[in-house]
């Protein structure tokens, strides 16, 4: 019994201790694992239900679907280069990026434009 015992006791110390790699993916996946625990407890999107709404609304008027295409720029209107006699002074990034919910209104146009061209028949 003391024999297999000391056995077993060597090899979880000839595996672990010696081969501190071993260690180190073990740590690693603990504390990823940690880390998206809390991250899954404390993150809370305060802007949920607005995304929800913009996700959830359905297109089913070709007049909507044209509104919705006039009112949501395909570009971002704040990009620009400003020149002075040809030559390029700056550049003004575009500042859609910014907003929270650009990918969510960008979504909404396509799903606007989609509806006209499928099912009314426009060509854009």
């Amino acid at each position: 019994m003391a024999v297999i015992t000391y056995k077993i006791s060597q090899f979880v110390v000839n595996s672990f201790i010696f081969h501190p790699e071993k260690w180190n993916d073990l740590g690693q996946k603990i504390t990823q694992k940690i880390t998206q625990k809390i991250k899954s407890l404390f993150s809370i999107d305060l802007l949920f239900p607005i995304r929800q709404f913009l996700r959830n609304i359905t297109i089913n008027d070709p007049k909507f679907a044209h509104q919705l295409c006039d009112l949501i720029p395909s570009q971002c209107p704040f990009e620009r280069d400003i020149k002075i006699f040809g030559k390029v002074l700056f550049h003004i990034p575009p500042m859609c990026k910014l907003n929270p919910f650009y990918d969510d209104l960008v979504e909404l146009r396509f799903r606007a434009q989609c509806y006209l061209v499928d099912e009314c028949g426009e060509e854009l």
